[in-house]
């Protein structure tokens, strides 16, 4: 897992103030919809200057290119999961963070955490209320979860971090119910309810939510976390699913636009279930852009991205998340798919 990327999102620029920075705490479950959403809120015209602290499964980071502010300030962190090991990496970037603002080398009005799609998010959260040094600069304004609304129901059944996910939301975010009967939508919803009754719930329409349910509303309530988790103060540790595991993909050569689609069709049919999360940059044979895909279990996208620069190599990054997924015939796979 890794802190894939530290961006500056333009706007006005901010007077130095002495109360705390709002943070946003933004999470859910691998493939929810986060980035979109992250992408929605620095295209949005309002006006603010935004630190931006991405969180990655995985040896390599690639959500800087699928984040359309991706040509700004970028820094990779490539050492470990937001919610456990880098905990420490959390806090000196955030104290950097102020000292650089307090030093006016840097100006933003507040920071967006997101964390990695199987973050536990409470040692994330635990972050503003243990170290004091963060606390004298810093308050978490809210947790946001994204929830999947097509894959949520079986994410609920087999991951604890899916369901602390969802109890520890101030607001709860659908995506993708477009791509659902109302009835399973509603279902959701339900069960969601239960898990956290206290969170608003709210559908996404392709990352388009309204920043008054996202931004300033002051919903992080520490009485109401003790509640669901009493130890929540305590500084304790968590471990992942040992089977969940991620590989890093990497290409000079373009691949063939056939042989992939191919190859990774039928890689979806048979390992789909257990594909949490698969996403990538891509370059394509005699293609002048960069091909973006993201995939989910056995939903997958593909959209165009940036137009490759005249002093830049091209490359395919690909990053594959799952539960006991054959690496080596994956790897093996894509190579057949590049061109001689």
């Amino acid at each position: 897992m890794s802190f894939d990327a530290l961006s500056f999102n333009d706007g006005l620029p901010c007077v130095a103030t002495d109360p705390p920075i709002p943070v946003t705490l933004l999470t859910g479950f691998l493939g929810a919809g986060k980035t979109t959403l992250l992408n929605r809120i620095l295209g949005e015209a309002h006006g603010q200057r935004i630190a931006v602290i991405e969180n990655e499964f995985g040896a390599v980071g690639i959500d800087s290119d699928l984040l359309v502010n991706s040509e700004e300030q970028i820094v990779e962190m490539n050492n470990g999961c937001i919610c456990c090991t880098v905990r420490g990496d959390l806090v000196r970037i955030l104290g950097q963070l102020a000292e650089r603002r307090e030093r006016g080398e840097v100006v933003f009005d507040r920071v967006i955490i997101e964390t990695t799609g199987l973050a536990d998010p409470a040692p994330v959260a635990q972050t503003f209320f243990i170290e004091e040094s963060i606390r004298q600069h810093y308050r978490l304004d809210a947790v946001i979860t994204v929830v999947d609304a097509v894959h949520a129901q079986q994410q609920l059944d087999e991951h604890h971090e899916a369901q602390e996910q969802v109890g520890f939301a101030d607001r709860i975010l659908l995506s993708k119910t477009d791509l659902v009967a109302q009835a399973h939508t509603d279902a959701l919803i339900v069960r969601l309810r239960k898990l956290n009754a206290r969170a608003p719930v709210a559908q996404l329409d392709f990352g388009q939510a309204d920043l008054t349910q996202i931004l300033d509303i002051g919903g992080f309530d520490l009485n109401a976390i003790l509640g669901i988790e009493p130890d929540f103060l305590q500084d304790a540790l968590h471990q992942h699913d040992d089977a969940i595991t991620s590989f890093v993909f990497r290409a000079a050569r373009p691949f063939s636009s056939e042989k992939l689609e191919d190859f990774m069709g039928a890689m979806i049919d048979v390992h789909g279930r257990d594909m949490l999360r698969y996403k990538g940059v891509l370059y394509i044979d005699e293609s002048p852009v960069r091909m973006v895909f993201q995939g989910v279990h056995m939903l997958v996208g593909f959209d165009t991205g940036k137009p490759w620069r005249i002093d830049e190599k091209p490359e395919s990054v690909l990053v594959f998340i799952g539960r006991d997924l054959p690496e080596q015939l994956f790897r093996e796979g894509l190579e057949q798919c590049l061109q001689c």
